[in-house]
């Protein structure tokens, strides 16, 4: 005699419960040391930047804020603003160095650790020109 399977049917919501509670196993925290090593990798890349500038220390002591070589950020719901202090070389046209630095900045920051990035601000403190060497 053979016997009738009962199979349970599932639509999309049962699926998609599963999903999520398979994802929401575990928590990843991210340290903000980790962000601003992604941040100032990336902007050193960048084609023009010559070296990082030292973030001015008054602003960070009072208002208490993560800081690392040449970046400060801030975190507010998830969502983070970096500040990124360069200095540029002189042959290069500052504006498209600027916006190439902030695209490349929240599109590394979005995909390597997923959290939205509001404003990268970019603070060019100085314009390195090259040194002559003496002919001796």
């Amino acid at each position: 005699m053979a016997r009738k399977s009962k199979a349970k049917s599932l639509n999309t919501s049962d699926t998609m419960q599963d999903i999520e509670y398979s994802k929401s196993s575990g928590k990843t925290t991210i340290a903000p040391e980790v962000l601003l090593t992604i941040a100032r990798l990336t902007a050193l890349e960048v084609e023009g930047v010559s070296r990082m500038s030292p973030v001015p220390a008054g602003f960070n002591k009072l208002f208490n804020r993560k800081f690392g070589e040449g970046v400060r950020l801030e975190i507010n719901d998830d969502v983070v603003n970096v500040d990124l202090y360069i200095n540029l070389r002189s042959e290069v046209n500052i504006h498209e160095v600027c916006r190439t630095i902030q695209n490349d900045i929240s599109r590394a920051i979005s995909e390597m650790v997923g959290m939205e990035v509001g404003s990268v601000n970019i603070h060019v403190e100085d314009i390195d020109y090259p040194t002559e060497t003496d002919p001796a």
